[in-house]
């Protein structure tokens, strides 16, 4: 059996790079795929704690696929507001989307 210390290490690792990637890109397609990271990451905590914790109920699994839906929902709405943006700018970079400065 696999130590919970591994599952944590390896959800931190992850946490840790998807935070990079979300506040160190510039584009916004990166910076949604590191929230995504970031939420697998809370996925890996969740099944880990569930199983090392109280297997016989399933708050760890059902807090997983609210998560899932939720960062499926994400994904779609915001690249759906990528998509608006790059058609009204040509760009989907977020250093030059000011439109709500001044």
């Amino acid at each position: 059996m696999i130590p919970l210390s591994w599952y944590l290490t390896l959800a931190a690792a992850l946490f840790v790079i998807g935070l990079f990637g979300a506040l160190a890109r510039r584009n916004a397609v990166g910076v949604l795929m590191g929230v995504e990271l970031i939420l697998n990451a809370v996925n890996i905590n969740l099944i880990a704690f569930w199983r090392y914790g109280n297997p016989m109920q399933l708050t760890g699994q059902l807090f997983s696929i609210f998560v899932i839906a939720v960062a499926a929902a994400e994904a779609a709405v915001g690249l759906a507001l990528i998509i608006a943006i790059y058609r009204i700018r040509g760009t989907v970079n977020l250093d030059e989307l000011d439109t709500l400065k001044g």
